[in-house]
């Protein structure tokens, strides 16, 4: 039980934070859109990477940057991309959501969006496979029950984020609030990509 909520709690902090992946999850999760499907995606992905990563995959990586770099400068594209979506939208929308409006927005495209916040983040790869799998080495008596509390984490925190947007829809029926969120969303992806440019 002990190495369950240690896999968990480490899990769920190395996700916490607000990234790219996390404010596609909140914003699909505040328009009511295929919300299952993209925190399924999400909680899945998470999941093959940590396996991969416990399995000791995690060297195969550690000695070979370059899979990591093709990610990252994939990673670098899209967010710069996506982020000028953002704040077109903040500049042409009147968008308000509305309590009886029915979710419209393609799923191939939502899953496709999602894939792409998740398998073109080169920090997905650093937390999942890298960190999560070197720190399982230390549990090799226990690693089943490492792994399920790291992967519990990840179906904990996307459903409760996509799910827990809801609470939030009333403020949402503002254009003016969407137009805010889509200029925090173009900035953070902005932000990290920025960041995956410059870092060492």
């Amino acid at each position: 039980m002990n190495t369950f909520i240690y896999g968990f709690s480490l899990g769920f902090s190395l996700i916490l934070a607000i990234g790219a992946q996390n404010a596609f999850v909140l914003k699909q999760g505040l328009k009511g859109e295929h919300v299952f499907m993209v925190c399924l995606i999400c909680a899945l992905s998470d999941a093959i990477l940590i396996l991969i990563g416990v399995s000791g995959f995690h060297l195969l990586i550690s000695n070979f940057p370059g899979l990591v770099t093709i990610a990252r400068y994939g990673g670098v594209i899209f967010l710069l991309v996506y982020g000028f979506l953002s704040f077109r939208k903040a500049w042409q929308s009147g968008y308000a959501l509305m309590p009886s409006e029915i979710a419209s927005g393609s799923w191939v495209k939502a899953a496709l969006t999602c894939l792409a916040f998740t398998w073109l983040n080169p920090h997905v790869y650093l937390d999942t496979v890298v960190l999560l799998g070197s720190v399982s080495s230390q549990f090799s008596d226990d690693i089943e029950n490492f792994a399920l509390g790291a992967t519990s984490s990840s179906f904990v925190f996307f459903f409760s984020l996509g799910y827990g947007a809801g609470f939030l829809r009333p403020i949402f029926a503002l254009a003016r609030s969407w137009q805010v969120l889509e200029i925090i969303i173009g900035i953070i992806m902005w932000a990290i990509a920025a960041k995956l440019v410059f870092m060492p």
